[in-house]
């Protein structure tokens, strides 16, 4: 892995709490119940119609409707990755609103068109994913992916019966991302290698699968690795929600331990129904709701935090519905 994506899935690692983030934020002083400066403020995403990006669009509207500012949300619909990101970046930056909030398809392959921006006097958040060069960013918003590989390796061990069934050292683990350079993958996917060389030394994890958030693609994936698995104790971990649909696609009834990321109202009836051992459920609303107070709030001249880890919530079929209600995505 490059030593820059390194750093930058450490420094999301170690950030602080949302909470003692929050309590320093407050501390400063800061009012933005709204701008006597009407703002405007754009929103990049790859795969906008993801219902991960759906449910955080939704916060980000609440709040810039709450703050009066002017928000323009968009995205390639399907497609997740630079060569369709950054065309529309540039075209944003031409149009010069006071901010731009972006989640990175790549860690490096934005990185000059962000500094073009920063250069040009806009403000540039990240949300979801991170630049590599963090000294350009404002503020950067995002789940704490590490933390979410780590928990997901735990799941998905007590799902195969690690105990009891590993002990041939005949488990495998097929993983599915849609992009091994986006900081969120990468992170998720250090969490689970490091968890699983630590606790789980007898599950083989096989390399990353990339699907580019594309589901057809993620079934036919996961549908050869399970073709070719010649017999083994096999575990699917999807380390995105598209990669999750297309598991349980290929999975096809073969009662295989699955355990994947995000709370699609869809995987979450899928693992109600018995098909998923546990969801990693991300906070994009709150995300999406953030990465617009700290914009209006840095271009107000407040005090930010550089770096906002939301905690994720590991959904269950016993989870308490109440959990479950609280944590699924709006949208999708």
């Amino acid at each position: 892995m490059n030593s820059r994506i390194k750093r930058l899935i450490a420094g999301a690692a170690a950030a602080t709490t949302v909470a003692s983030s929050l309590v320093a934020f407050g501390a400063t002083g800061a009012s933005i119940a709204g701008a006597s400066t009407h703002y405007t403020i754009d929103y990049n995403v790859g795969a906008a119609s993801d219902p991960f990006f759906l449910t955080m669009e939704a916060g980000a509207k609440a709040e810039a409707h709450k703050l009066g500012v002017t928000l323009n949300w968009n995205g390639n619909p399907t497609d997740y990755s630079p060569t369709t990101q950054l065309p529309i970046l540039q075209t944003q930056i031409n149009q010069h609103p006071n901010a731009i909030v972006v989640a990175p398809t790549d860690t490096q392959a934005l990185e000059t068109t962000i500094a073009s921006a920063v250069n040009s006097g806009i403000k540039v958040l990240n949300v979801d994913s991170g630049d590599a060069n963090q000294s350009n960013i404002t503020s950067w918003v995002t789940g704490n992916n590490v933390n979410g590989g780590t928990v997901a390796a735990d799941a998905l061990a007590k799902a195969m019966h690690y105990s009891t069934a590993c002990g041939s050292g005949k488990c495998y683990v097929a993983i599915g991302v849609s992009s091994i350079s986006t900081s969120t993958d990468a992170a998720r996917l250090k969490g689970f290698k490091n968890e699983i060389k630590a606790k789980y030394p007898k599950i083989h994890v096989l390399n990353a699968l990339v699907s580019n958030s594309q589901p057809s693609v993620a079934e036919q994936n996961f549908t050869q690795a399970i073709n070719s698995n010649n017999g083994h104790h096999l575990g699917i971990f999807a380390i995105d929600g598209t990669d999750l649909q297309g598991a349980l696609s290929a999975e096809g009834g073969k009662k295989l331990p699955v355990v994947g990321y995000d709370a699609y109202s869809t995987n979450v009836a899928q693992m109600i129904a018995g098909k998923v051992a546990a969801i990693v459920s991300q906070q994009p609303y709150l995300e999406g709701q953030l990465a617009i107070k700290y914009a209006v709030a840095a271009l107000q001249g407040h005090k930010v935090p550089h770096l906002q880890t939301l905690a994720n919530e590991v959904l269950t079929p016993s989870s308490p519905f109440s959990t479950i209600s609280k944590y699924q995505y709006l949208i999708g």
